[in-house]
């Protein structure tokens, strides 16, 4: 599981560029997006859709099949972007599904953060860094989800 914090709909890309052809991520991306000719670019990118505010289930237990599997799985604890022009539906705060699937699934999460994505128009330089993973067994989600958004903090203020 890779954790990450979310500025732009750009994030995706920096943060598996470093890791592809080794690894490839996983993505879980807002049911939204789904429509032509998107949809066959996020599948290529290897996402799959959750519907936001639903309790999505399915997207919840594909993520644990594909981590128990091996896989990568990549999503943004806050939910959505920080900030955006638009009134927003959502409001980035960390959400616990993340460390669930961790839980389940039985595997670490891996914090990282990415910087530069909102200001691609200038042109300015894209960071990444990863963190040591989090073993997260025997925390409750909540805990988790915790210490794992202060270190993806520490890893932002870093960059």
């Amino acid at each position: 599981m890779l954790a990450c914090n979310h500025v732009s709909s750009f994030d995706p890309w920096p943060l598996g560029m470093p890791l592809w052809p080794r690894r490839y991520l996983r993505f879980m991306a807002k049911s939204e997006l789904y429509w032509f000719p998107l949809t066959l670019v996020l599948n290529g990118a290897g996402a799959f859709p959750v519907r936001r505010g639903q309790a999505d289930v399915e997207a919840i237990e594909t993520a644990v099949q594909l981590a128990r599997e091996g896989h990568v799985i990549a999503m943004f604890p806050e939910g959505t972007r920080r900030e955006k022009g638009l009134v927003k539906r959502f409001q980035a705060r960390p959400r616990t599904g993340a460390a669930r699937i961790a839980l389940e699934a039985g595997v670490p999460i891996v914090p990282a953060a990415v910087k530069g994505t909102d200001r691609l128009l200038r042109l300015g330089p894209l960071r990444v860094v990863y963190g040591e993973p989090i073993d997260v067994g025997g925390l409750d989600p909540k805990e988790a989800t915790e210490r794992v958004m202060a270190r993806i903090l520490e890893l932002e203020t870093s960059l």
